[in-house]
């Protein structure tokens, strides 16, 4: 079975249904994994956006041209 480090603290993973917690080697790397991305220790890297900027808007927020809707 082949083997991965742990992305945490770098154990070797065997990389099977038996490992519970692959990509890591326990709960505890885990969670501390989770931890540095929701305090964004860890990003995907990508331009800022301005606050107001880059959000979506909903099907009921666009205007239509369409008569039938009026």
């Amino acid at each position: 079975m082949p083997t991965f480090a742990c992305p945490t603290c770098q154990r070797p993973v065997e990389w099977s249904a038996e490992s519970k917690w692959r990509p890591f080697c326990s709960e505890r790397c885990r969670l501390i994994d989770l931890g540095a991305w929701m305090t964004e220790r860890h990003a995907i890297p990508g331009e800022e956006v301005a606050e107001g900027q880059g959000e979506r808007s909903g099907p009921d927020d666009v205007e239509h041209d369409d008569p039938r809707r009026h």
